[in-house]
């Protein structure tokens, strides 16, 4: 899930950027600091969306730098377990299939993708289910369910995605689960119709 969240954060403002407005400055260093890290709490920080405040700068004798209390706002991705997501399929190999979900990448294991038997096709370099005939390629559209989230610090995070429920994989496996389930409402409201007639 994107969200955007405000912080407060501590920063030092170094010489070089003191000809520039503290607002531009802070926003160099919340970057820096920032951007494209990982953590627990708020999960992949994406970007620094805006600087709201920089309190005046407090020097410390023997450091060139001014001290700063800024608050910010920042976009970032946090996936939660059950989390339905959609995303590319950017790399295949045999124990599984990576999904780009944006800012970071998932793995659909080779037992997630499916209820058929998946088998990988090392010439082209894809997966086949035995008695479906599904064909998972490399730049397949798929939505998937969330089902693991690691998030370490720093710059790693695992994810793991499954597609075995209905309505989960690429396109034309959903609009075949739709089709499916119409049929099937379809014919219990005959059911319940033919039960109907028969007590009257």
């Amino acid at each position: 899930m994107f969200k955007l969240i405000n912080l407060t954060a501590k920063i030092e403002i170094p010489p070089f950027l003191f000809h520039q407005d503290k607002i531009t400055s802070a926003r160099i260093i919340l970057s820096e600091d920032y951007e494209g890290v990982i953590t627990r709490e708020y999960g992949f920080i994406i970007a620094v969306v805006d600087v709201l405040s920089v309190s005046k700068g407090q020097i410390i004798p023997g450091n060139a730098n001014t001290f700063h209390e800024v608050e910010f706002t920042i976009l970032s991705f946090k996936p939660t377990v059950s989390e339905i997501v959609e995303g590319s399929v950017v790399e295949i190999v045999d124990f599984g299939a990576f999904i780009r979900l944006g800012p970071l990448d998932g793995l659909v294991h080779v037992s997630q993708i499916t209820n058929d038997y998946i088998s990988y096709e090392q010439v082209g370099n894809r997966f086949i289910g035995k008695e479906t005939g599904k064909i998972l390629d490399v730049h397949d559209t798929i939505r998937a369910k969330v089902i693991a989230v690691s998030l370490g610090g720093g710059r790693s995070g695992k994810l793991g995605l499954s597609m075995r429920s209905p309505f989960l994989g690429k396109q034309e496996w959903i609009e075949e689960d739709v089709e499916d389930y119409f049929e099937e409402k379809k014919t219990q409201e005959a059911r319940k119709d033919a039960v109907e007639e028969e007590s009257s």
